[in-house]
């Protein structure tokens, strides 16, 4: 995540801020530019950029309710910003606590479309292509013995909003012997399957793919039910990112995805706040030693990604230790998962485009259930 700032008083912004703190302007995020606007209050609703005045804009129609910070320009007859666009089903807001956790769960999902974008991945909601398009649903439990199960079909993501509940999520967490799982682990790992159709089905990458993460026509069904009974071999770590991914060629797809976008969005995070990585202790061979001063979302080389990634890691995992907390970074990266999480970079290279904002149908909503 690149680090904002308002362009008025140019105090440091974060990526959730609808106000600057220092100078209380009202502040925006533009998907266009990939920018935080800095806003005064027009006539009718709308706003305009406080360094350009002829450029004007609404907000989000889901601002309203505290849950997105999002623009859209004011000549569109949308009321949903790209991000917000995407949604089909949203819990019933009537209830606090689901309007609670809708608003976490929102501020998980602009971090992954930010990262979407960034990619330049073609990205298009189901209201303007239902066969092709990403959406999602949010939905919340009715009945115990009817659970919603988090999943991706088709392009629909499904979200349980229970995952919002710091709790219940680690509660989880626990009980399936994870060592990460957050709101936006879930999004990147599940987005991850809607790329494997956009990117990879019948595509000129398959066989690539097979080499990697190996066949995905073995059955899923049969693959989870072995893996949730016998669980991840005991050399798992050697090829897989976590023990999940053992379960079937495309859980490994969609674990390494999620990994590959952590990578890509902390990496650019550091490189916009100058971290440099220089153990006083640790010769220059021991490779712990980093200045991260490219944005790696422009570095096609991803052996310079990684010599970048590896001693951030350390450090921080360092830092966390230091605070009696677990390692920030709970992973090990061998020979064959940077392979594979080169594979996704480079085909991520391959398929980057322009991704204007459609034009957009106004009666696209997130109906409530």
């Amino acid at each position: 995540m690149k680090l904002h700032t308002c362009s008025y008083c140019q105090n440091p912004l974060y990526f959730e801020n609808s106000v600057c703190l220092n100078c209380q302007n009202s502040i925006g995020f533009n998907p266009d530019s990939l920018a935080f606007v800095t806003l005064t209050k027009q006539p009718k609703g709308t706003w305009a950029n406080i360094l350009n005045p002829q450029e004007t804009y609404r907000y989000c129609h889901n601002a309203d309710y505290g849950a997105c910070n999002w623009l859209v320009p004011s000549h569109h007859p949308t009321v949903f910003c790209r991000a917000c666009e995407l949604n089909r089903t949203i819990p019933q807001l009537s209830k606090k606590k689901n309007l609670k956790n809708w608003r976490r769960i929102e501020v998980a999902k602009r971090r992954l479309v930010y990262s979407l974008l960034r990619l330049k991945l073609p990205l298009v909601s189901k209201h303007h292509d239902p066969d092709h398009g990403l959406a999602f649903d949010f939905l919340a439990d009715v009945d115990p013995n009817q659970r919603v199960m988090t999943g991706h079909a088709n392009g629909l993501i499904t979200l349980n909003i229970e995952e919002a509940n710091e709790y219940k999520r680690v509660r989880n967490k626990l009980n399936l012997g994870e060592k990460y799982r957050t709101l936006l682990g879930h999004f990147r790992h599940e987005v991850g399957h809607y790329y494997w159709d956009v990117l990879l089905k019948e595509g000129p990458a398959l066989e690539a793919y097979r080499q990697l993460f190996g066949d995905e026509r073995a059955d899923y069904g049969e693959a989870l039910q072995k893996y949730y009974q016998d669980g991840a071999p005991p050399n798992w770590a050697e090829r897989f990112i976590s023990p999940y991914a053992t379960a079937h060629s495309w859980e490994d797809w969609a674990e390494t995805w999620a990994h590959y976008l952590h990578l890509m969005d902390t990496l650019e995070t550091a490189f916009t706040f100058g971290i440099h990585v220089g153990p006083q202790e640790i010769e220059a061979s021991a490779e712990m030693k980093a200045a991260i001063k490219k944005d790696p979302y422009t570095v096609l080389d991803f052996e310079r990604i990684v010599r970048m990634w590896l001693p951030l890691t350390f450090a921080v995992n360092s830092l966390n230790r230091s605070m009696g907390h677990p390692d920030f970074y709970p992973f090990i990266i061998t020979p064959a998962i940077i392979q594979k999480l080169r594979f996704i970079h480079e085909l991520c290279l391959t398929h980057a485009v322009r991704t204007p904002l459609p034009d957009p149908l106004s009666s696209a909503t997130g109906m409530a259930v």
